[in-house]
């Protein structure tokens, strides 16, 4: 009774499967990122001096904000290069997590930036100084038509990416700043209401910890191997074990090496008699077919001789803690099981 193992996905052998991708488009995306990061930077430049000459916050904190996107692109450009290195050495899955990581300091960098903004613009709200709001005026709506147009790059570039969403997330933060932004410079200028700079600065800030926290989160759910947004690892089990020459379905995995890259992994066990190589085809289709996970290592075995005691637990259950089976339960396979344990309502026995 031996163990048929098989994997597919870069890296692993296998079987290829039509219409899978990795990562971004290279050529094309590298293209559109440098657009964008063209208007960005040379705007960031103007918009700093305008700021400093006009004593406008706003304009300085959108500034900075626009300073974490072109830092959000330049990352993205380098990951792009990174993660299209194949994979060689202890790497075995190449530098695909680069991306992650970059994604990972442009969200921390955001959250960094927007307090110190935020300080500062407590500070200008409780003792405005003198604005000039022609110039924040002004300014903001250069900004709106900068970033309508740096936005329109990047969303043509491949935005399953994490970081290439990052990026496009953020300009479009900053588009909704700049608006906030004209429209605080429209204040002072026809009112002489100077906090109304503070104001939109403020609006800014709570932008930039949005976009912050968004990516922390999602870039640190990758990095802990959770499960990827959409994909419950518990109805994965129960689906798998559906299958009626499915007996149980345990050390069951499911983990993201990079954005929209998803891959599997688990031991099944096949009722006495059945055809592995067709129950692992039969999963591996309906893993492909109904969560588009093409990414698969399924370890499929026979029952061993020693089964565990199904009268101890309710059909169709799933066991929270492998550890409380008894040391018999699934010897000689699976020494070191862990995970919940997924069993079949057709097999209680």
């Amino acid at each position: 009774m031996g163990a048929h193992t098989h994997a597919h996905g870069a890296g692993h052998g296998g079987h290829a499967h039509d219409g899978h991708s990795h990562g971004v488009t290279a050529g094309a995306d590298r293209r559109w990122l440098a657009f964008a990061l063209a208007l960005i930077c040379g705007f960031m430049v103007v918009e700093t001096a305008i700021g400093i000459l006009a004593q406008s916050v706003a304009l300085l904190s959108d500034a900075a904000h626009m300073l974490t996107d072109a830092a959000a692109i330049v990352l993205a450009l380098v990951a792009i290069r990174l993660s299209a290195r194949p994979a060689a050495g202890g790497y075995t899955y190449g530098l695909k997590r680069a991306e992650i990581l970059s994604a990972q300091a442009n969200g921390l960098s955001l959250l960094l930036l927007g307090a110190f903004l935020g300080y500062e613009s407590v500070e200008r709200l409780i003792d405005p100084p003198e604005v000039n709001g022609a110039l924040v005026l002004g300014t903001g709506l250069a900004g709106v038509a900068v970033n309508l147009a740096a936005a329109w790059c990047l969303s043509r570039a491949n935005r399953t990416s994490l970081n290439v969403e990052g990026a496009f997330q953020h300009v479009l933060n900053d588009l909704y700043a700049f608006i906030g932004t004209a429209l605080s410079g429209l204040v002072v200028l026809t009112t002489g209401f100077a906090r109304a700079d503070a104001i939109a600065s403020l609006v800014v800030v709570a932008l930039m910890v949005t976009a912050g926290v968004r990516l922390v989160r999602a870039s640190g759910r990758i990095l802990l191997e959770a499960a990827p947004a959409g994909v419950e690892p518990d109805e994965v089990g129960d689906r798998l074990v559906a299958d009626p020459r499915v007996v149980e379905v345990h050390d069951l995995h499911v983990w993201q090496i990079t954005s929209g890259e998803v891959s599997l992994s688990c031991h099944v066990l096949v009722a006495p008699g059945g055809d592995c190589h067709a129950v692992r085809e039969r999963l591996e289709q309906v893993l492909r077919e109904e969560y588009g996970i093409t990414h698969t290592t399924l370890q499929v075995d026979h029952v061993p001789d020693r089964a565990p005691v199904a009268e101890q637990h309710a059909p169709g259950t799933v066991i929270p803690d492998a550890e409380e089976h008894g040391p018999g339960d699934r010897a000689g396979h699976c020494l070191t099981a862990h995970g919940p344990v997924h069993r079949s309502a057709a097999h209680p026995h």
